[in-house]
C-alpha cells in the first residue's frame, strides 16, 4: 500500500514540476498524522544497508575518477571542512539552548546532520541542465561526505557511552584507508567470479548481492560501508568487461532499483514522524521545535559560510595551479557557489543514523531530542530548500555547457574510425556495405567543424568484428583522459545496444 502510493505521489509530482523527494516527504508527514495512518519505524541497520548500499554502488560505478581529479579541492573542502564546520557549529548551538546537553551527544547530534543526500539534490539538477562542474562537485560530495559524518559520529558516540579507549580515535581515523584498501581489492576480485555466470538473471541478482555483502562485510570489519562500496564500484566499473546483452538488461534493472528505493525511503522519512513526536509531551515539544529550527537555521547558514570560503580558496588555488583545459568555460564564481549552497537538502543517512542511537533500558543521552531534531532538519531542507532550488537555478540562469555532447560526439566519431579501420583488407559485399556506412557517418562528423558522427545504426554480423574495435579505442580515450566516464558510458551504451542487434544467441 505504502509503495503504491509511494509511485503515484512521485507520478504527480512530475507532473506539477515539483522535486518528488520534497513531496514525498511531505506528504508522507502529512499522512503520518491521519486516523489509522500507517505506524512504520525504520530499523537503522536495514534503513542504511537497504536503502544506501544500492545508490553507493549505482553512483560509485559511474563516478568519474577524471572530474574528481579535477575538482578534488573543492569535493574535499566540502567532505571534510563543510561536514566538520557544521558539526561543530551544530553542537555549539545545541549545547546553547539545552545545557544539560553533554558534548559527546551534541557532537553526534551534528555529525548526524551533517551530510547532505544527494538524492534529493540531483532529482533537480537532472531536470535542468546545470554545468557540468556544479554536478560533479556535488556528485562528488555526496559520495564520500557520509563517510566522514558518519567516522566523527560513531567516535562521539563511543565517547558518550563511556567505551573510549586510547586507541578508539586512531582506529576510526585508519578505519578511512583501510576502506579504500579493502573496498579496491574486492572490485578487483569480485567482477572475475561474477564474470564467469552468462545468465542474465542470474547476474543481476549476484550484483545486488554483492552490493549488500560488501556493506555488510564492512561493517562487521568496523571500517566504513561508504567508503568501501564507492571504492569496490569505482574499481569494478573499469576491470569489468560484461557483454552487451548483461549490462543492458543490468542498467535497466538497476535504474528500476534505485528509483523504487528512493521513492520508498523519502516516504518512509515522512511517516517517522508520528511515532517520534508521540513520545513527546506539551512542553518537550515546544522545546525540541525550538532546538530543531536553530539546528536548521545553522545547517544552512554554515553550509553558506563554508562554500564561500571554500570557493574563495579554490579561486585563489586556480590562479596558482590555473584551470583544467578540459572545460575552461566554466569558474566557480558566486552563481554556482550560491547552488551548492542551496543543494544541501538532509535524508536518509540523516534518520537512519538518528535512528541507530542506542535506546531501551539504557537509551543514548538525549536520544529522544536528537531524533526529532533530526527529522526536523531532513524534513525542513527538503520543504524549503528542494521546493526552490529548481525556481532558484532558473532564476540565476546558469550558462549551460554542451561538454558531454561535445565529448560523446568525439568519442563516437573516433569509434567510428577504428570500426571502419577494422574492416581494412574485407573485400566482401557485406564488408563493403558496412565500410560505406560507417564511411557516410564520418562523412557528416567532417563535414563541418563542431560536426560529430551521429548514433551508430543495427546492421549485420560484421558489426560485432567493428564494435569490438570501437570499444578497444574508447577504452584507450577514457584511460588517456581525452573523454571523460559520462561520455564513455553514453558511447559504451550505443555501442552495446548495436552489438545487441547483430550478436546471435
Amino acid at each position: 500500500m505504502i509503495l503504491a502510493v509511494a509511485l503515484i505521489l512521485a507520478a504527480f509530482s512530475r507532473r506539477i514540476g515539483a522535486p518528488y523527494p520534497a513531496f514525498l516527504a511531505l506528504v508522507g508527514a502529512g499522512v503520518a498524522f491521519l486516523p489509522g495512518a500507517p505506524r512504520v519505524e525504520l530499523a537503522p541497520d536495514l534503513a542504511l544497508a537497504l536503502f544506501l548500499a544500492p545508490v553507493l554502488v549505482d553512483a560509485g560505478f559511474d563516478m568519474s575518477i577524471r572530474e574528481l581529479k579535477r575538482d578534488w579541492v573543492a569535493v574535499a573542502g566540502l567532505v571534510l571542512g563543510a561536514v566538520v564546520a557544521t558539526t561543530i557549529a551544530v553542537a555549539i548551538v545545541a549545547r546553547w539552548l539545552t545545557p544539560d546537553l553533554a558534548w559527546a551527544p551534541a557532537l553526534a547530534l551534528g555529525a548526524i546532520v551533517a551530510p547532505p543526500d544527494a538524492v534529493a539534490a540531483s532529482a533537480v539538477l537532472r531536470h535542468i541542465n546545470p554545468p557540468r562542474r556544479l554536478v560533479s562537485i556535488l556528485e562528488g560530495e555526496s559520495l564520500f561526505n557520509d563517510a566522514s559524518a558518519l567516522v566523527i559520529f560513531r567516535g562521539a558516540v563511543i565517547a558518550a557511552t563511556f567505551a573510549m579507549t586510547a586507541t578508539t580515535i586512531p582506529l576510526l581515523v585508519l578505519s578511512v584507508p583501510a576502506s579504500l584498501i579493502a573496498g579496491w581489492a574486492l572490485g578487483m576480485l569480485l567482477p572475475r567470479i561474477s564474470a564467469r555466470v552468462s545468465d542474465a538473471p542470474t547476474a543481476i541478482l549476484m550484483q545486488f548481492l554483492t552490493a549488500f555483502g560488501v556493506w555488510l562485510a564492512a561493517e562487521r570489519l568496523h571500517l566504513s560501508g561508504v567508503l568501501t562500496l564507492v571504492a569496490f564500484a569505482a574499481t569494478a566499473s573499469r576491470t569489468t568487461r560484461t557483454p552487451a546483452r548483461l549490462r543492458l538488461p543490468s542498467f535497466a534493472v538497476w535504474e528500476t532499483v534505485i528509483f523504487f528505493l528512493n521513492v520508498l525511503a523519502f516516504v518512509l522519512i515522512g511517516l517517522q514522524i508520528a511515532p517520534i513526536f508521540e513520545k513527546l509531551d506539551a512542553n518537550a515539544r515546544a522545546q525540541y521545535l525550538q532546538v530543531g529550527a536553530a539546528v536548521l537555521a545553522t545547517v544552512v547558514l554554515v553550509r553558506f559560510a563554508w562554500v564561500f570560503l571554500n570557493g574563495g580558496a579554490v579561486w585563489l588555488y586556480g590562479r596558482v595551479r590555473g584551470f583544467s583545459p578540459i572545460n575552461p568555460g566554466v569558474r566557480p564564481g558566486w552563481r554556482g557557489g550560491l547552488v551548492v549552497s542551496w543543494a544541501g537538502m538532509r535524508g536518509i543517512v540523516t534518520l537512519a543514523a538518528a535512528l541507530a542511537l542506542p535506546d531501551g533500558p539504557d537509551p543514548f543521552p538525549h536520544r529522544d531530542l536528537i531524533l526529532f531534531v533530526a527529522f526536523f532538519v531532513v524534513l525542513g531542507t527538503l520543504i524549503v530548500q528542494g521546493f526552490t532550488l529548481g525556481p532558484l537555478l532558473r532564476l540565476l540562469d546558469l550558462p549551460q555547457d554542451r561538454l558531454l555532447e561535445k565529448e560523446s560526439g568525439f568519442a563516437r566519431t573516433e569509434a567510428l574510425r577504428a570500426a571502419l579501420a577494422s574492416l581494412d583488407g574485407q573485400d566482401s559485399d557485406a564488408a563493403r556495405r558496412v565500410r560505406d556506412e560507417y564511411a557516410g557517418l564520418i562523412a557528416v562528423a567532417d563535414a563541418e567543424d563542431d560536426a560529430f558522427a551521429p548514433q551508430l545504426s543495427e546492421e549485420d554480423r560484421l558489426r560485432e568484428r567493428a564494435i569490438n574495435a570501437a570499444r578497444a579505442r574508447l577504452t584507450d580515450l577514457r584511460r588517456s583522459g581525452e573523454i571523460g566516464d559520462d561520455a564513455f558510458h553514453r558511447v559504451e551504451e550505443e555501442l552495446d545496444r548495436a552489438e545487441i542487434g547483430v550478436v546471435e544467441f
